[in-house]
C-alpha cells in the first residue's frame, strides 16, 4: 500500500491519499491537483516531487 500527503509537496493542503499502486496515486493527485489547486497539467517535476514523498505501508 502507498501513501502520499499533499501537504509534503504543497504547504498547507491537508489532503492525503492511499492506493496499491504509485500509478493509482498518481491519479488521484492528477485529479486533485486539477481540481483542488488549479493545475492545467502535472509537470514531471510534480511527479517526481509525489514519488519522492510516497511512503510504504
Amino acid at each position: 500500500m502507498k501513501l502520499f500527503s499533499c501537504g509534503d509537496v504543497v504547504p498547507g493542503c491537508d489532503a492525503q491519499f492511499e492506493h496499491d499502486s504509485e500509478d493509482g496515486i498518481l491519479a488521484a493527485v492528477a485529479q486533485h491537483a486539477r481540481d483542488v489547486h488549479g493545475l492545467a497539467a502535472v509537470s514531471a517535476e510534480l511527479v517526481a516531487a509525489v514519488r519522492s514523498a510516497m511512503v510504504s505501508r
